[in-house]
C-alpha cells in the first residue's frame, strides 16, 4: 500500500499522542464510514491489548519501586526520616508515606 505511518512520538522519555489525518492511511470508504458515527473532531484508537500502567512503557515505575525499597531499607538500618527525606530530595512526608506501604 506505500503508507508511511509517522513513528510513535517520544519526547525526552515521555510519549504523548500523535495524530495523524485518517485521509492520509485509511481508504476512502472506510472514512466515508466512519464519517457516518463520527463527523469529525478527534477520535482516540486504542491499542491492541490494552492500557499500560502509568510509567510501565516508560521504566519509571520500576525505578520508582527501586527507589521506594532503598528508602525502606535505609530507613529499618536507622536512617531518620529527616536525614532520608535530605538523601532522597523528598518531604519528610513523602518518605513516612513510602516506609508506611510494605
Amino acid at each position: 500500500m506505500g503508507v508511511r505511518f509517522p513513528p510513535h512520538g517520544e519526547q525526552k522519555g515521555r510519549s504523548f499522542i500523535r495524530y495523524v489525518n485518517a485521509e492520509d492511511i485509511l481508504p476512502p470508504s472506510l472514512v466515508e464510514e466512519i464519517r457516518r458515527y463520527f463527523p469529525g473532531g478527534a477520535l482516540y484508537v486504542p491499542r491492541l491489548g490494552g492500557r499500560v500502567r502509568w510509567g510501565e512503557s516508560s521504566g519509571l515505575r520500576a525505578e520508582l519501586a527501586e527507589r521506594n525499597a532503598r528508602i525502606r531499607r535505609d530507613h529499618r538500618a536507622g536512617m531518620s526520616v529527616e536525614a532520608l527525606a535530605r538523601e532522597y530530595c523528598l518531604s519528610p512526608d513523602s518518605i513516612r508515606k513510602i516506609v508506611k506501604k510494605n
